[in-house]
């Protein structure tokens, strides 16, 4: 397996990971939804257009097993996307590939990415607190989408919020 810089020629491979980031963090939400490639492969697109630094996994026979999109703020690195397929994950490929951000950040004087993350996302915030992430540094608040129905209640300090 290998870490590499994405091409404009993976963007049918990585298509399909693109697609299925997007299901699953609808479904943090409790959307279901399916995979729209077609969407995906825009999403990819407007990645290489703004010239967001983009790395990817590639396995040993080609197929790609995991991405990582970066956004670079003036001297803030922030990790946009960090995505790494059913069958590979917790084989340290989300690791290598976060590696890459923290790099970039090191190269700019800083020592830290920022990440955008949903507070039920048992998946990322385990992977970020190994890696020495633990300040909740902000938080978005907004009024409650039509037919948004939240699922839980969150604590921050005093206050409580629907999520």
């Amino acid at each position: 397996m290998i870490i590499r810089a994405a091409e404009f020629e993976d963007e049918e491979r990585i298509s399909g990971l693109i697609a299925q980031f997007r299901v699953e963090l609808k479904e943090l939400k409790g959307i279901k939804s399916s995979a729209n490639i077609e969407q995906a492969k825009e999403e990819f697109r407007e990645y290489i257009e703004a010239k967001f630094p983009i790395f990817v996994a590639e396995g040993s026979n080609n197929e790609l097993l995991g991405y990582l999109v970066c956004r670079i703020d003036g001297d803030v690195v922030w990790a946009e996307s960090l995505f790494v397929s059913d069958t590979s994950r917790r084989k340290g490929i989300g690791s290598k590939l976060y590696a890459k951000a923290e790099e970039i950040a090191k190269k700019l004087g800083e020592n830290t990415v920022y990440n955008w993350i949903h507070p039920n996302n048992d998946k990322i915030i385990p992977f970020l607190l190994k890696r020495g992430y633990n300040v909740l540094n902000l938080i978005e608040i907004r009024k409650p989408w039509e037919n948004e129905i939240p699922t839980q209640k969150i604590s921050i300090g005093k206050y409580e919020y629907n999520y």
